[in-house]
């Protein structure tokens, strides 16, 4: 029974074990889904599946295997048969059949006993089809194919659910999002490796060659350490309004830490605009406070400065004094000081925005000042792979 269910699930990664598939059979057999396929894939996805992250795959698998079904054409004549004679039908979904005609000993003992009984039938299927019981028409009922018959819906039926997808954001293989940008970072291997460093290391084919070319007299050809030389300074806007963007960014950030070929990553975050204060955790909060003096005293002008943030935020929090939006952290100089001040020490400056580039127009986005603003000083890149490709590119040029 449902073999091809099975095969479905297989084939979009849900790792079913022959064990659990005749589990899943056993419980059916003792009736636990109810006749029903709202119940069915509750009960199906508690035996198959071992982790929230397979819940998605899951969604995806039932949704495509059970979206076909369709009632019979017949299936209200059947229904009114069973109401009249007392007599259920067989009731078939796609190519499963769901309730086995009874034989002909059980029929004629159901006929016998509905005499005096027809009244408390007929309402105990009233009930089903109002609550759930696998009829496929009536009101405010779970039947995931069901036709209602006047009031308003009921809860969403096994397909809706599945559709829905609300499992997606525990996929674990959101890291492919994060090999995107592991991918777009690679060609920052090239900034050092090209065109940084002192030649302090042998060049051995090179020093062949050339000692060939003068007739055997030994010429040294020194070459850069084939190491990345290449320093970071990752700098991002935390809370607030960057809550919304959080799953881009741990993308991007993760994928920073991945990065084997970087020699040094220092992380450091701020709220809305950089003051006099920046911070070592996300907490923006005094505990973690480093002064933005000591941030550009303790990193060269060598180091890349990428800034991760909205750019979103009232003008006056750029140009007034004591303009930030938090009153415990009084700025002593606006904030397009600081920003100017960032782009003068770092010789190479990036800042990428998780708002696509068609919200930076000031006519379809009130904030789009402040970020229009802040473009003026430092280049600003959409956060996404193309931007992040874009954003690598013009790190390899002074600002």
């Amino acid at each position: 029974m449902f073999i091809n269910f099975l095969y479905e699930l297989k084939k979009t990664g849900v790792p079913v074990s022959l064990i659990e598939w005749m589990t899943l059979m056993e419980a059916l057999s003792k009736g636990l889904a109810f006749s029903s396929l709202r119940e069915f894939y509750h009960v199906a996805r508690t035996i198959l599946v071992k982790s929230e992250t397979q819940f998605d795959n899951y969604d995806l698998a039932f949704q495509k295997y059970f979206s076909g079904i369709e009632s019979p054409a017949n299936w209200v004549d059947d229904i009114l048969a069973w109401l009249k004679d007392g007599v259920p039908p067989n009731m078939l979904v796609g190519d499963q059949l769901l309730f086995q005609d009874l034989d002909e000993e059980i029929k004629q003992q159901e006929l016998t006993e509905k005499t005096g009984k027809q009244e408390q039938n007929n309402q105990e299927v009233s009930n089903a089809v109002a609550k759930d019981g696998g009829m496929y028409f009536g009101h405010g009922g779970f039947n995931p194919k069901g036709s209602r018959v006047g009031g308003v819906p009921g809860n969403f039926s096994a397909i809706q659910v599945a559709a829905r997808r609300d499992y997606r954001g525990y996929r674990s293989d959101v890291i492919l999002g994060v090999r995107k940008f592991e991918a777009a970072l690679r060609v920052l291997r090239e900034l050092s490796n090209l065109h940084e460093g002192v030649k302090d290391e042998l060049d051995i084919n090179g020093t062949i060659d050339a000692t060939c070319r003068h007739a055997g007299r030994l010429e040294l050809v020194w070459a850069r350490p084939r190491k990345n030389n290449l320093k970071i300074a990752l700098v991002m806007d935390s809370g607030g309004s960057m809550d919304m963007h959080i799953n881009l960014c741990s993308q991007l950030f993760s994928a920073f830490k991945r990065s084997s070929h970087l020699k040094e990553l220092k992380i450091f975050y701020f709220h809305n605009c950089i003051y006099d204060n920046l911070y070592v955790r996300p907490a923006c909060i005094e505990e973690n406070t480093i002064t933005t003096y000591d941030f550009l005293r303790n990193l060269d002008a060598d180091y890349r400065l990428i800034i991760i943030g909205d750019a979103s935020m009232a003008e006056s929090e750029l140009i007034e004094i004591n303009g930030a939006i938090d009153w415990d952290n009084i700025n002593q100089e606006p904030g397009l000081i600081w920003l100017e001040r960032l782009a003068r020490h770092f010789t190479h400056a990036v800042w990428l925005n998780p708002i696509p580039t068609k919200g930076w127009n000031e006519q379809l986005n009130y904030r789009a000042r402040s970020i229009n603003m802040i473009r003026k000083l430092i280049p600003m890149f959409e956060l996404s792979v193309t931007g992040l490709a874009k954003a690598v590119k013009r790190l390899k040029v002074s600002n």
